[in-house]
């Protein structure tokens, strides 16, 4: 047994000593001096961003050692570990997971060559091992040093994207800038979220377009989260700061399947599947004029009152979100008569539609409440192309082949009651209140075009309103076609939803085969 060692000789000890040290400066990024700046802004690192996002200790780390491999403009004498993304798994509420969180202490978080390959590697295996992968975005975009190589990284990572897109849930919080190509990975992701006052997202920035269009605008009016959720819709939300951001995230992946053949999770619930609730009795008013909030009987079907709703501030006119009913996830369409009296126009057909096409993705049933009195009218619709964006909703409502169950609670008119999921649309259970009208049209409007000879006749009009009232607006027209599965209590929709889910659980329904169809974009 040697009692020394030789000079020069590591032992073991060294080794972990070593390692230990480099996964110390792995972990400080960009360095103290780059991370008190980080927290300046209010803004949490990356590390610290997945430490909030993931169980406590349940982040396994890959390439955390990887650098660039530049050599131009100096850059092989500076390197630094990891290379501006943390990558790896962990778990959610015990739920796998995959994560990327790119690092704006290094190099500004900007996009290399082997910062790509570390997200395309967690891409590639969230697709294989068949979990969700949630991207942490705070990034100056393309590094400029390294020219085309670092582009060819974007297009690997967009690539991955589209792979994906209906394999796993892919989701993106804009944490930072994306401007430039960065911000077409989140564009490929099924769910963008953003922080309010620190994050943004354009192609062109605020210096270019003074430059070339002379616009003056700064980058929140562009790109910021205000701008992105209630006018461009390329954000589905906006939180105040990065913990809560990551907190909501948390909630809606306990909403999500973790791919597209797991089937939607389940969870225990302390609500009664049969729960009658009154006050759903007096919901819809007396006079089909009035609105009512359509978020209320939401809430009042969902497990113990919760709904989490995508894209909450813009196309206000429709509802779209998870609920849960019996523990497990729910899709939610929704006509909401608070706002142009629930009618249907551009934006709410495109949000509706993006959203029934996730959830038939992923085998996520689809509850559609409806009360909407046609499509907005006017030139700007109709210029804005109102025919093929209100095709998109009906395409995916007519594709889906997940349970649908549908509750027409009030007006359903016109081409709008064919596009909200009715029974012709390969509807499941479709249920009416007994305030419920569908028609053509409205009273008024049909007894306008039927009887004009008698339009100079207060009484008789008044007499054909009533009759056509009686013969077109009762749900029991409907219903004497099967049109309608049933004319349900109101009180008892929970109970009936519940159960026409619970039918439709294991039905089996396929499409002709295609390599695709050529939706209406």
């Amino acid at each position: 047994m040697r009692l020394c060692r030789k000079l020069g000789e590591t032992t073991l000890s060294d080794i972990l000593d070593q390692l230990d040290e480099r996964r110390k400066q792995a972990r400080l990024g960009g360095g103290e001096r780059r991370i008190e700046s980080q927290h300046a802004k209010g803004k949490l690192t990356a590390r610290e961003r997945l430490e909030l996002l993931l169980d406590p200790g349940s982040f396994e780390e890959f390439d955390m050692f990887v650098t660039h491999r530049s050599t131009d403009f100096g850059m092989e004498k500076n390197k630094m570990a990891g290379d501006g993304v943390v990558t790896g798994w962990g778990t959610i509420n015990g739920r796998k997971t995959f994560v990327f969180a790119q690092d704006f202490t290094v190099f500004g978080g900007s996009l290399s060559e082997t910062h790509a390959k570390k997200i395309n590697k967690v891409q590639e295996m969230a697709m294989r091992h068949g979990a969700p992968i949630i991207g942490l975005q705070d990034s100056g975009g393309a590094r400029i040093q390294e020219g085309v190589a670092a582009l060819a990284g974007y297009t690997d990572v967009f690539q991955n994207n589209i792979l994906a897109s209906g394999v796993i849930p892919q989701i993106s919080v804009i944490m930072g800038p994306s401007a430039g190509g960065a911000v077409y990975s989140p564009a490929l992701t099924d769910f963008i979220f953003m922080v309010r006052d620190s994050s943004y997202m354009f192609l062109t920035g605020p210096d270019v377009l003074k430059t070339v269009t002379n616009e003056v605008v700064t980058a929140e009016e562009l790109g910021g989260a205000k701008t992105h959720t209630s006018k461009s819709s390329v954000a589905d939300g906006a939180y105040d700061n990065d913990m809560q951001a990551l907190s909501e995230i948390r909630r809606l992946f306990d909403f999500l399947p973790l791919n597209n053949r797991s089937g939607v999770p389940s969870r225990p619930f302390y609500d009664e599947h049969d729960r009658i609730d009154e006050s759903l009795n007096t919901l819809v008013p007396d006079n089909p004029n009035i609105p009512y909030d359509m978020k209320e009987l939401v809430t009042k079907l969902a497990d113990e009152g919760d709904f989490f709703e995508i894209q909450q501030d813009f196309a206000k006119n429709i509802l779209c979100g998870f609920i849960r009913l019996e523990g497990q996830t729910v899709g939610v369409v929704a006509n909401q008569p608070m706002v142009l009296a629930g009618c249907l126009d551009s934006d709410a057909s495109r949000k509706a539609a993006r959203f029934v096409r996730f959830c038939d993705c992923f085998e996520i049933p689809i509850l559609t409440l409806v009360d909407v009195p046609g499509f907005l009218p006017g030139t700007s619709q109709e210029y804005g192309g109102v025919i093929k964006h209100g095709a998109k909703l009906l395409y995916a409502f007519g594709e889906a082949t997940v349970p649908k169950v549908t509750v027409i609670t009030r007006k359903a008119y016109g081409g709008a009651y064919c596009v909200m999921a009715p029974k012709h649309l390969r509807g499941d259970i479709n249920y009416a209140w007994p305030s419920a009208q569908i028609a053509v049209m409205g009273a008024k409007g049909a007894v306008e075009i039927l009887h004009r000879k008698d339009l100079g006749d207060p009484e008789k009009i008044a007499a054909h309103t009533a009759d056509y009232e009686e013969k077109f607006l009762s749900p029991f027209r409907a219903a004497e076609r099967g049109y309608i599965d049933e004319v349900i209590q109101p009180q008892s929709t929970r109970k009936r939803v519940c159960r026409a889910l619970a039918l439709a659980k294991d039905k089996k329904l396929e499409n002709p085969w295609k390599k695709h169809g050529n939706l209406p974009l």
